[in-house]
Protein backbone atom coordinates (compact mmCIF):
# COMPACT_ATOMS: atom_id res chain seq x y z
CA UNK A 1 0.00 0.00 0.00
CA UNK A 2 2.53 2.56 -1.38
CA UNK A 3 0.69 5.79 -1.15
CA UNK A 4 4.00 7.95 -1.95
CA UNK A 5 5.47 5.06 -4.08
CA UNK A 6 7.81 4.42 -0.86
CA UNK A 7 10.81 2.62 -1.93
CA UNK A 8 11.06 0.55 1.45
CA UNK A 9 8.69 -0.72 3.72
CA UNK A 10 8.11 1.01 7.30
CA UNK A 11 6.87 -1.24 10.09
CA UNK A 12 6.85 0.76 13.69
CA UNK A 13 7.76 -1.36 16.83
CA UNK A 14 4.92 -1.52 19.51
CA UNK A 15 5.16 -3.35 23.20
CA UNK A 16 6.29 -3.26 27.13
CA UNK A 17 9.64 -0.38 26.59
CA UNK A 18 11.09 -3.24 29.23
CA UNK A 19 12.00 -5.24 26.78
CA UNK A 20 14.40 -2.80 25.48
CA UNK A 21 16.96 -5.62 24.33
CA UNK A 22 14.34 -7.30 22.18
CA UNK A 23 13.76 -3.45 20.56
CA UNK A 24 16.56 -3.56 19.70
CA UNK A 25 17.51 -6.47 18.03
CA UNK A 26 14.35 -6.65 15.71
CA UNK A 27 15.19 -3.34 14.92
CA UNK A 28 18.43 -4.28 13.47
CA UNK A 29 17.26 -7.41 12.23
CA UNK A 30 14.28 -5.09 10.40
CA UNK A 31 16.58 -2.81 9.21
CA UNK A 32 19.18 -5.39 7.32
CA UNK A 33 16.04 -6.63 5.74
CA UNK A 34 15.62 -3.37 3.97
CA UNK A 35 12.72 -1.83 6.42
CA UNK A 36 12.46 2.04 7.92
CA UNK A 37 11.95 0.87 11.41
CA UNK A 38 10.75 3.49 13.89
CA UNK A 39 10.65 2.71 17.52
CA UNK A 40 9.21 4.40 20.89
CA UNK A 41 10.63 7.54 21.73
CA UNK A 42 12.49 5.95 24.75
CA UNK A 43 13.34 3.47 26.81
CA UNK A 44 14.02 5.27 30.13
CA UNK A 45 13.12 3.95 33.89
CA UNK A 46 10.40 6.38 33.78
CA UNK A 47 7.13 4.78 35.19
CA UNK A 48 3.68 5.42 34.05
CA UNK A 49 2.65 7.30 37.41
CA UNK A 50 5.87 9.69 36.94
CA UNK A 51 4.59 10.91 33.38
CA UNK A 52 2.54 14.33 33.68
CA UNK A 53 -0.97 12.74 31.89
CA UNK A 54 -0.28 15.56 28.95
CA UNK A 55 3.03 14.11 28.37
CA UNK A 56 1.73 10.61 28.41
CA UNK A 57 -1.38 11.89 25.92
CA UNK A 58 1.28 13.67 23.44
CA UNK A 59 3.64 9.81 23.68
CA UNK A 60 0.99 8.20 22.84
CA UNK A 61 -0.74 10.39 20.12
CA UNK A 62 2.69 10.53 18.14
CA UNK A 63 2.84 6.69 18.44
CA UNK A 64 -0.57 6.54 16.64
CA UNK A 65 1.42 8.90 14.31
CA UNK A 66 4.11 6.46 13.60
CA UNK A 67 1.53 3.67 13.21
CA UNK A 68 -0.36 5.92 10.37
CA UNK A 69 3.03 6.60 8.83
CA UNK A 70 3.62 2.60 8.74
CA UNK A 71 3.15 0.12 6.24
CA UNK A 72 3.03 -2.94 9.49
CA UNK A 73 3.31 -2.44 12.87
CA UNK A 74 5.36 -5.47 14.71
CA UNK A 75 4.18 -6.44 18.29
CA UNK A 76 7.65 -6.99 20.87
CA UNK A 77 5.70 -9.53 23.09
CA UNK A 78 8.61 -11.25 24.36
CA UNK A 79 7.24 -14.02 26.55
CA UNK A 80 3.97 -13.86 24.90
CA UNK A 81 3.75 -10.36 27.25
CA UNK A 82 1.01 -7.91 25.46
CA UNK A 83 0.06 -5.09 28.08
CA UNK A 84 -2.79 -2.83 27.95
CA UNK A 85 -0.93 -0.08 25.75
CA UNK A 86 0.02 -2.48 23.09
CA UNK A 87 -3.09 -4.04 22.71
CA UNK A 88 -4.89 -0.79 21.92
CA UNK A 89 -1.99 -0.19 19.88
CA UNK A 90 -2.87 -3.17 17.71
CA UNK A 91 -6.20 -2.79 17.39
CA UNK A 92 -5.47 0.93 16.31
CA UNK A 93 -2.94 -0.56 13.80
CA UNK A 94 -6.02 -3.40 12.61
CA UNK A 95 -9.15 -0.42 12.14
CA UNK A 96 -6.13 1.78 9.67
CA UNK A 97 -5.51 -1.74 8.08
CA UNK A 98 -2.19 -2.20 8.67
CA UNK A 99 -0.31 -5.69 8.72
CA UNK A 100 0.33 -6.79 12.34
CA UNK A 101 3.30 -9.16 13.06
CA UNK A 102 4.68 -10.60 16.28
CA UNK A 103 8.53 -11.53 17.88
CA UNK A 104 6.89 -14.65 18.94
CA UNK A 105 3.64 -16.73 17.10
CA UNK A 106 0.38 -15.50 19.59
CA UNK A 107 -1.45 -18.54 20.89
Amino acid sequence: MNMMNEKYHVITLCGSIKFKPEFIKAQEELTLKGNIVLTPNFFSAIKKDEIMIETKKMLDEMHRQKIDMSNEIYVINFGGYIGESTKSEIEYAKAKGKKVSYLENIK
